[in-house]
């Protein structure tokens, strides 16, 4: 038997070993409830195919936004109020299945639709967010650079310079989720006149504005990232992100969504451990299911508890984000905390299943290769623990 065999649609995960979910109000719950349903029904059945294809199964995006998952925390999508505790519950749910979807949700309804309903006027808001919110249209987040990626905030090269009312754009980006087939993509650019970092609604029709799939990754494979060209790419004042006047203000959108990447790495790491636990009740050696050996269980209860430390991290996390009390270092405390023990979890759930824990079909694979790219986006480990170091003592140890 493998894991894909197994039935999933249940109320009760068994990974949730503190009950973390009766937390949840009702409503909240259903919503998850459903989640899980349409991931198990839609998406666990043709995963393994289309991230071993790399390639992104669009058919699934109607279905997608009819969930609600984008970006249910602005009012111009449509969706009813919820918590960050929900809406991390919510990734969690996604990346149990597949992380490279929830990464898809994630730039579409956490940085593209978090940059406008951040950094967006009104009338930005109104125009774009409903459109996102079903689909219509999809969005990327330009921001990271072929030559900067943790030092973005002062190496940042994409220029923009205005003239009247238009602005344009040169330089280019990389690492770009969602790029090669998104109706818009928010490119950060520096403004040469006063240096300061801006965001902007660039139509990727526009001339100038090229996406080009970067081919063999090893992890997330279903996320199509580009390297993203800018050349004399022009932009009307109006597209101009106009809440937006620095890197600080880019800063908020990161802080909203680095503590949903470590919501995304539990997740990751229930698929590996539930696709563990079924794989030792079935597997036989010496006449024995290998769950009934103390080595494997040792592997397991370890696999659990670091599972059950992050949600609890993360749910408090998300609980100060729902009081206006997150600040950035504790966003960066969890992403950097529980995308390391993800890191070992996967790892521990692929040593259990032997030889087969490197077959997609047993359940661990994906997830073992997907805690890699899980890792890094979202800034590195290293980078968040220098946030997290410069809270505890006041020192800055950045270069």
């Amino acid at each position: 038997m493998t894991i894909t065999d197994l039935p999933r649609v249940t109320n009760v995960l068994e990974s949730d070993f503190y009950f973390f979910q009766d937390q949840l109000s009702d409503r909240e719950n259903e919503k998850v409830y459903e989640i899980r349903s349409f991931f198990e029904t839609e998406v666990r059945p043709i995963a393994n195919d289309y991230w071993a294809r790399a390639e992104m199964p669009f058919q699934l995006v109607p279905g997608l936004a009819a969930l609600g998952i984008f970006g249910p925390e602005w009012e111009e999508s449509g969706h009813f109020a919820n918590s960050a505790v929900f809406r991390g519950w919510c990734g969690l749910e996604m990346s149990r299945v597949d992380a490279s979807i929830t990464t898809f949700s994630g730039v579409q309804g956490g940085l593209a639709m978090g940059a406008l309903g951040v950094g967006g006027s009104p009338e930005q808001r109104a125009h774009w967010l409903p459109k996102l919110a079903t689909g219509e249209v999809l969005g990327s987040f330009g921001l990271t650079e072929p030559l900067s990626g943790s030092d973005t905030a002062r190496g940042m090269n994409t220029v923009a310079e205005r003239g009247g009312d238009r602005w344009v754009l040169n330089g280019a980006k990389r690492w770009i989720g969602n790029a090669t087939f998104a109706g818009i993509t928010i490119v950060w650019a520096r403004d040469k006149a006063d240096d300061k970092v801006k965001g902007f609604i660039v139509r990727t029709d526009s001339p100038g504005f090229s996406a080009k799939k970067i081919e063999d990754k090893q992890s997330l494979r279903i996320v199509q990232n580009a390297d993203i060209t800018l050349v004399d790419v022009e932009v009307s004042e109006e597209d101009r992100l106009q809440n937006i006047n620095s890197f600080r203000d880019l800063a908020v959108v990161l802080r909203l969504t680095r503590a949903g990447v470590a919501w995304q790495a539990v997740g990751n790491s229930i698929g590996a451990y539930e696709a563990a636990v079924a794989y030792s009740k079935e597997r036989l050696q010496f006449g024995k299911p290998i769950g009934s050996f103390q080595l494997v269980q040792e592997l397991l209860a370890q696999a659990l508890g670091n599972i059950t430390a992050s949600i609890a991290m993360c749910m408090q996390v998300s609980r100060l984000l729902d009081e206006g009390r997150q600040t950035d270092a504790q966003s960066a405390l969890a992403k950097a905390f529980v995308t390391s023990r993800a890191r070992e979890t996967v790892a521990l759930c692929r040593e259990a299943l032997g030889g087969n824990g490197i077959v997609l079909e047993y359940g661990v694979a994906k997830p073992f290769a997907d805690a890699e790219a899980i890792y890094t986006f979202e800034g590195t480990r290293q980078m968040n623990t220098l946030i997290v170091g410069k809270a505890i003592t006041g020192f800055s140890a950045f270069v």
